[in-house]
């Protein structure tokens, strides 16, 4: 979809939300008899039954559904305008994105991850036990989003954890790649090397 199209598709829709919420306080707020004169009031029959909480029921499960909508398309909204504010920040053109997966256990136990890109730290992610186990579930985090110009670069990626035994481990791993003018995919992988009963760290270039 254009991007100008849908910068103007998600203002109007806030436009509409709120239009919509303003009814909906004004309609809650309202008096019922506001234009009704008072002569008229006093012929009312005497006789006419209260109304019971009862049939005010589907009135108020009436307007619960419409905030309940207005709810829920205020979070569409914010999820358009997340993706909106990732595109015009991170460009296809410029892009990169880097992301970690694990599929490991034995041989390696995750603390940290830091990234560099041409000599220059762009990332330095401290895990918490739980991230971690997500990791190793099958999980893929998204450690890196930023911007590089069309040509060569290297990535070199550092992690530091618990290696075999329990001792302190800590290993690197590089690659050259070439940004060209489409988003650039890299994937930060830990694996088991269970032929020589350590971990093994590689990046991969998601052509």
């Amino acid at each position: 979809m254009n991007l100008k199209f849908r910068v103007v598709s998600i203002i109007m829709g806030a436009a509409l939300l709120a239009g919509a919420s303003a009814a909906g306080a004004s309609a809650a707020g309202a008096p019922v008899a506001a234009g009704v004169p008072a002569a008229t009031a006093t012929a009312a029959p005497a006789a006419a039954p209260a109304e019971t909480p009862a049939a005010a029921t589907p009135d108020f499960k009436t307007l619960d559904q419409e905030v309940q909508g207005v709810k829920k398309d205020v979070i569409e909204l914010n999820k358009d305008l997340f993706v909106l504010e990732e595109e015009l920040l991170f460009p296809a053109n410029t892009q990169v994105a880097v992301y970690v997966s694990m599929d490991v256990g034995t041989f390696f136990a995750l603390d940290s991850v830091t990234v560099k890109i041409d000599n220059k730290e762009v990332k330095n992610y401290l895990y918490t036990a739980r991230e971690a186990d997500a990791l190793l579930k099958g999980g893929v985090q998204q450690i890196y989003l930023g911007n590089l110009k069309v040509g060569k670069h290297e990535l070199v990626a550092f992690f530091t954890g618990k290696g075999p035994m329990e001792r302190e481990y800590k290993r690197g791993a590089t690659i050259n790649f070439t940004k060209g003018v489409g988003a650039k995919y890299l994937e930060l992988k830990i694996t088991d090397k269970v032929s020589k009963h350590q971990p093994e760290f590689t990046i991969k270039d998601w052509e």
